[in-house]
């Protein structure tokens, strides 16, 4: 059977339309039914980013697991990351995220992580969505749920940040956007705490603002404040907090693939990076992979996504993996991606190699990278329609590129990913695929993005 609610990261949609507070209260329920049936406590840990609708669905997915006798503890507004620590440090059997991420202030979701602070498996989803108005018998008097508001969990979750950098950062000048999302508060919190001077953008979320301008999805801003604040590195999150990107002190962006070549080019230094491999998607450009292939550290590629990253991790023991995105997973700080940690082990690397980040951007020069989204009118045999057009393009780079072409999860788009180590190449051969899409698939191209000094998916 396939889901139907969850897909790749929770339920999400535009709320109080497609997200309403009566599938939350549902959602809840059958998570709070399942949760009632596994042995394990029977309390669950929530916490939301900044949007206007989050009190309603908090309000309803709390109410579902009170009625199925799970009491919640309410932190607030509190990083998806933050969840997942208090979940896994915690005496709880669910932690719960109200969160649409880096999607836009009218969009929510709800996510949920288990005892252990990972995202729920595919299967556990299924069984949520299979007891959603089943019959159970349902507690009475004090049986039922309670839900308690407090911030008991983000002391010890900000402990654990500190540290990271037991070597601290004063005299640093730190510039951070945080979206006005979920870290607006706790990501200059924990970089005064170290010691640095922070000018910060992004920390007035009034319930719209959330990812409107800036942040890890927008880094032209935080490349911006970064050089006018004479800041020597900069640091922006999504609107959830589980993903940072970076700038260097002349406003160029350090995306999820070079903070991972930072971060293990030191490490290998130290003899610490056992194994020698990192975790990368197929999006992670060619010119990283070459230069940590200099450095004999191999990057596995996974599929697009921090579920399959994590997975993958998880199989081959890697101390690292993550997406250009900037979602980044330390596994010995926790299962899930976590902006603030990945912040902290950055900023750990350059105090102690003594160099900034504009000397670690000169380690290496991105392959051009291309991504082009063509909506079609059905994405149902797209493989077939265009196998000869694929290889054709396979062909061509041979060697010195790469083609990952795949449908859209959600919508009827294809997305086309080329990578060559010159421009003219790449660019004949997204050409020749994109007017193949348009005159056999009814194709029309929503979106052209260079990816070689930007953000993947």
């Amino acid at each position: 059977m396939s889901k139907k609610l969850f897909g790749t990261d929770g339920v999400r949609g535009v709320a109080n339309s497609k997200l309403t507070p009566e599938i939350a209260l549902a959602i809840g329920q059958a998570a709070g039914i399942y949760l009632s049936r596994s042995g394990e406590p029977q309390l669950a840990v929530l916490g939301r980013d900044t949007r206007a609708s989050c009190d309603m669905l908090a309000a309803a997915v709390s109410a579902g697991l009170c009625s199925a006798g799970v009491s919640v503890y309410d932190l607030g507004v509190a990083p998806t990351p933050a969840v997942s620590f208090i979940s896994r440090t915690g005496e709880f059997g669910l932690g719960v995220i109200v969160s649409a991420s880096h999607n836009p202030a009218p969009d929510n979701g709800i996510k949920f992580v288990g005892h252990g602070g990972a995202k729920l498996p595919d299967e556990t989803e299924l069984a949520i969505e299979e007891l959603i108005d089943s019959k159970f018998d349902r507690p009475i008097g004090g049986s039922v749920g309670r839900i308690q508001h407090g911030r008991d969990g983000i002391e010890r979750y900000l402990a654990m940040l500190e540290s990271i950098v037991p070597e601290r950062l004063d005299g640093w000048r730190v510039a951070i956007d945080a979206a006005h999302g979920a870290a607006w508060e706790l990501g200059p919190t924990i970089l005064r705490r170290l010691g640095a001077k922070v000018c910060a953008t992004g920390t007035h979320p009034d319930g719209v603002n959330i990812n409107a301008v800036g942040g890890a999805t927008k880094p032209d801003t935080i490349c911006k404040v970064t050089v006018d604040s004479g800041s020597q590195v900069g640091v922006a999150f999504d609107g959830d907090a589980d993903r940072a990107v970076f700038s260097d002190g002349q406003g160029r962006l350090i995306n999820g693939d070079r903070t991972m070549g930072i971060w293990a080019e030191h490490t290998k230094g130290a003899g610490r990076l056992d194994p020698s491999l990192i975790v990368g998607t197929v999006m992670s450009n060619g010119g990283f992979v070459e230069y940590l292939a200099q450095q004999n550290i191999t990057v596995e590629r996974a599929p697009v996504g921090d579920k399959y990253v994590a997975e993958r991790i998880r199989s081959t023991g890697a101390l690292i993996g993550g997406e250009q995105s900037g979602h980044i997973i330390f596994p010995h700080h926790g299962p899930t991606g976590d902006g603030l940690v990945t912040m902290l082990e950055l900023f750990r690397v350059l105090k102690l190699t003594g160099k900034t980040a504009a000397e670690f951007y000169e380690s290496y020069e991105p392959w051009p990278q291309l991504l082009v989204n063509v909506a079609v009118d059905a994405t149902a045999g797209w493989q077939e329609t265009l196998r000869d057009v694929l290889e054709e393009g396979r062909e061509r780079l041979g060697s010195r590129g790469r083609l990952v072409v795949r449908p859209s999860g959600t919508q009827p788009v294809i997305r086309v990913m080329v990578e060559a180590d010159e421009y003219a190449a790449r660019d004949q051969v997204a050409d020749r695929i994109v007017s193949a899409m348009e005159q056999r698939m009814g194709g029309h191209v929503e979106g052209r993005v260079d990816l070689t000094y930007a953000l993947g998916d």
